[in-house]
Order: C-alpha cells, then structure tokens, then sequence
C-alpha cells in the first residue's frame, strides 16, 4: 500500500459514509413525513425514547441496507470525477500508474464495505427489524402480519409418518381434514383420519382430535374403527407455527435461523417456500453489487469531460435507476418454481458485471 493508496481509500471512504449520512438523514425525514399521525397515536402509549429506540433507531440499519450499493456508486462518482476534473488522474496515468493498478485501493475499500454490509445482512439487519415491524404492526399499519400456509398441505413428521391437513385456521387454532399416516417401507400400514385438529391452548403441547376414524392395514385385511364425536388428546411433532406464514417472517430472521427452516421444511418432504431461499441468496448478492458499482463509477468519473461533475452524477444516478429496476424485475423473474434461485438474484449483479468489463475495457484504451 502506497501513499497514492491511502489517499483514495480516504477519499472514497469519506464521501461514501458522509453520502450514506446525507441520504439516510433525508430518508428518515420523508418516512416520519409520512407516518407523523402514526407517530403522534404511538406517543399516546409509548415514551419520545421508547419510540426512536423501537422504530427510528432500527430504521437506519434497514434503509442503509437498502441503498449502500448505490451510495457506494455515488460515492465513487463524487470524488473521482473531482480527481479527473483537478487533472489528477491523468497525472497518476501519466506516471505510469496502469488502470487495474488505479482501481486497487478502490476495491479495497469497497471490499471492506462489501464484508460490513454481508455481517449487517445476514445478522445485524434482521435483528433490528425485529423491534421495528413489531412497532409497525401495532401502530402503522395496525394488523396481524400473519397468514395461513394455504391449503392441501402434506408434509413428514418423522422418516415413517406423513400428515395432511386441508386448511387451518390461524384465529382459533383449528384444523380442518386432518390425516395421519404411518408407512413400514412403502407399504401402509396405518391412517388416522379426523373431521377436525385443535391445538391445545392450555398445556400447549398436544393437539386434540375429534370426529375421528383409524383404519390399519395387515395382510391386504383394512380395519377401521369409527369414533364419531369423540376426541383424544395426541403429542405430535408438529405446532401451529408449522401451518403459519408469516409474509416479513425473513426479515425477522439471521440467516442461519432461515437456513435451518429451510433445512427443517426439506427433511419433511416440503418444497421450502422459495422466498426463503431467495432472501438467503439476496443477502449475499447485494454486498458484491459495491464491488462492481464501484468499477463502473471509476470508469465512468475517470475520464475528464465537458460537463464534468453533473454528467459523471447524471450517469451514474441512471445506471442506479437501471440497476434498481433490474433487482426488482430479478426478484419477481427467482419466484418462478423454475428459475433457480442463484440464477435470479444474481442476475443484475450478473449483467452490471459485464458492463463494468466493457466500460474498464474501454477505459484503458
């Protein structure tokens, strides 16, 4: 690391956390703009402290996760387009400074961005949203997050028993068809089937069965048993949290908590409900989007032109507003059952990756 080094890294580093500091203070403007009423209600119940330390304080975790990457462009843009315009990066070109050399220290500060921002995603980020949506939930936007998983839901609980349940009702904790299946091999030999499965509400670790038939199968000979109006209480490994979706559940949770749900739906025979998998991949995908923004940002604030500063930030404010377009329409493209995960998040990161090899191609010449 040589003098010339530092100075950059400085550089970006300066304009990077004070444009971070900047946007994140007119973000938070417009969101307590907007939700001021909302805010007003909550003072009712709450302390001035108890709300910036639920909402406001978590707000900024949220909003810099958002949008590092594309303060990382601007960033860039700022300070290397003032380099070019002062006629500093033709002296260092001059020099005999190469342009992979010039970009050196760049990565490397936007490596350091990249690693803080994968911790924050993966950890941080999730757990600040915890007291954030729940200060939503009660005072924004005022409803139960929380929804059924839908309907004809089949799934193990255990290498040799399966369950089906038709619907479920989150409200008052009660399934409707319910059925329990016991295989020796491939073969059947036993299914429990009730009208009706409620979970127990007071010790909270049984279900109760009611309106309830067996049927048990040896030797090719089907028993059945019928129980009209009667009920049994049953341990089974499952709870109601199994029925559940939760639309923010991701969001309140660190990645290895949602690699072991994912883990834990596969080893019941569940397809994992894929916006699981696409959050994971998204965590890890927009860290390494700083990496190649900041390449493109040299490469266009590099060269000295007519228009200096305002063309470099008009450009690059565009290539933002493409990149954002992009993610979005990727996140939509990944829900599809058959675009793998990988493919749809990285995408955009996949595509600017490509214009930032023709742009430093072009650089160069």
């Amino acid at each position: 690391m040589k003098i010339l080094d530092w100075y950059i890294i400085r550089k970006y580093l300066g304009s990077f956390f004070f444009t971070a500091f900047l946007f994140t203070l007119i973000a938070m403007v417009i969101d307590f703009s907007e939700k001021a009423e909302k805010f007003v209600d909550a003072s009712k119940v709450l302390s001035l402290g108890e709300i910036l330390g639920q909402y406001h304080l978590n707000y900024i975790p949220f909003i810099n996760g958002l949008l590092w990457p594309l303060f990382s462009l601007i960033a860039v843009i700022f300070f290397t387009s003032r380099l070019a315009y002062n006629s500093e990066i033709i002296s260092i070109l001059n020099a005999g400074v190469s342009f992979p050399r010039l970009l050196r220290p760049y990565l490397v500060a936007a490596s350091l961005l990249t690693v803080i921002l994968l911790i924050a995603n993966h950890f941080i980020i999730p757990i600040a949203n915890k007291p954030k949506l729940e200060f939503e939930r009660r005072f924004i936007k005022r409803s139960s997050d929380r929804l059924t998983t839908g309907t004809n839901m089949h799934f193990f609980i255990s290498p040799d028993t399966k369950v089906y349940l038709r619907s479920y009702s989150a409200a008052d904790s009660l399934g409707y068809s319910f059925r329990l299946e016991k295989f020796r091999g491939t073969t059947l030999i036993y299914m429990l089937k009730a009208q009706f499965l409620e979970w127990n509400k007071e010790t909270r670790n049984s279900w109760k069965i009611r309106d309830y038939e067996i049927r048990t199968y040896e030797d090719s000979v089907e028993t059945i048993t019928l129980h009209p109006n009667q009920q049994i209480d049953t341990a089974l490994n499952i709870l109601p949290s199994d029925f559940e979706f939760y639309s923010k559940k991701k969001d309140l949770m660190t990645t290895p908590e949602l690699q072991a749900l994912v883990d834990k739906e596969r080893s019941r025979g569940l397809n994992p409900v894929k916006v699981y998998i696409n959050e994971i991949q998204r965590r890890t995908a927009d860290p390494f989007t700083i990496l190649i923004l900041t390449v493109i940002g040299v490469a266009i604030a590099g060269r000295k032109v007519r228009g200096g500063l305002g063309l470099h930030l008009a450009l690059g404010i565009a290539l933002g507003s493409v990149f954002v377009f992009i993610s979005k329409f990727s996140i939509v493209f990944s829900r599809s059952p058959n675009i793998p995960s990988v493919l749809g998040i990285w995408l955009p990161n996949i595509i600017f990756a490509i214009i930032a090899y023709r742009l430093v191609r072009k650089a160069q010449q």
